[in-house]
């Protein structure tokens, strides 16, 4: 056990090593770039190298870690730095908004993957990857109904690319659109953006409020992950659930999910020492920075042209109609 251990840890090392050192590059270029910022340098420093100098499969293993585990640890120490008073601030407004945006991007997405020709289970992916939270959705959702490894590796893909080129391009466009409107441009990436991830880089490209309130409305839309399982498996089997399935379900809310609800509600009802939360969102800032460093490493434009026409065709539809519906009910709702 601990041989397996120490190797698992030396392959670790690596990648995790070079993601936190251009985190640091990241950091003090944003002292002499604030308009840019650390965490935004670090993403696109990350995608440089990673696409240049730094493509080893060697540090696959340290830059997943650091892109996974280290942006849900973020997560979950966010969970002392926001109440129940700042999620009061959504409203029922944001509620709603949410309700309407999963459903407008399910049904839609699943409309136009099966007009383009993907078959049933493609398409229920990639809605709900859409709606809900990219990979992690998909991870979930693929074994709920009976999906293959190819068909999921393909979905998640796109999913990826979907999310990287709206990751880059919404923050700017919230600013046009809604100006210095803080929880406007915060509901618009939060209730758009496919991964914890991307929301977190997207929303950094603003400023750290804008991170905490779309990890609100990002959040949200995760807890529906249970309702769009079961809903997508019974389409599927027609009510029918397979013994196979329900032996190997998984409780489908995310670990950190839930370890952020629990420090929120902790941090709603007791008063907690000031140091906790201002070191709660320094060690969460450092994380922050390094997964993103590491998101952009991983980041492999050459293998997000090989999946043709068709397939970025189905992204850039889909793509169009999250940012167009989400326009369209902020506006509406006036949120």
């Amino acid at each position: 056990m601990e041989t397996m251990t120490t190797s698992k840890v030396k392959a670790t090392l690596p990648g995790l090593g070079l993601a936190v050192l251009v985190a640091i590059i990241a950091k003090g270029l944003g002292v002499l770039l604030p308009q840019l910022g650390g965490a935004t340098l670090a993403i696109l420093l990350g995608i440089v190298l990673g696409n240049t100098w730094f493509k080893q499969a060697g540090l696959n293993v340290g830059t997943k870690f650091a892109e996974s585990r280290l942006l849900e640890y973020s997560v979950v120490l966010l969970g002392l730095t926001v109440t129940f008073q700042t999620i009061g601030q959504m409203g029922w407004r944001g509620l709603l908004y949410i309700g309407l945006m999963m459903t407008t991007v399910i049904f839609g997405a699943y409309r136009i993957g099966r007009h383009l020709g993907f078959g049933e289970k493609m398409s229920l992916m990639f809605a709900g990857g859409n709606a809900v939270c990219g990979s992690s959705a998909i991870g979930a959702i693929a074994p709920a109904i009976g999906a293959d490894d190819e068909e999921k590796g393909q979905i998640i893909t796109l999913v990826n690319l979907l999310g990287t080129v709206m990751m880059l391009t919404l923050p700017f466009l919230g600013t046009a659109v809604f100006g210095d409107d803080l929880l406007a441009k915060s509901a618009l990436l939060g209730g758009t953006l496919q991964s914890v991830g991307q929301v977190v880089a997207g929303a950094s490209l603003l400023s750290s409020a804008t991170v905490r309130y779309a990890m609100l409305f990002k959040i949200t839309r995760i807890i529906m992950l249970v309702v769009v399982v079961t809903a997508f498996e019974r389409k599927v089997f027609r009510g029918q659930l397979r013994a196979a399935a329900l032996n190997n379900r998984r409780w489908p809310v995310p670990w950190y999910v839930l370890s952020f609800l629990f420090l929120c509600v902790l941090n709603s009802s007791v008063t907690l020492p000031e140091v906790l939360g201002t070191s709660a969102h320094a060690i969460s800032g450092w994380f922050e920075t390094i997964a993103l460093a590491a998101i952009g490493l991983r980041l492999n434009f050459a293998k997000f042209m090989q999946q043709g026409t068709k397939f970025l065709s189905y992204g850039l539809l889909v793509g169009c109609l999250q940012t167009v519906a989400a326009l369209i009910f902020l506006t509406l709702l006036k949120l």
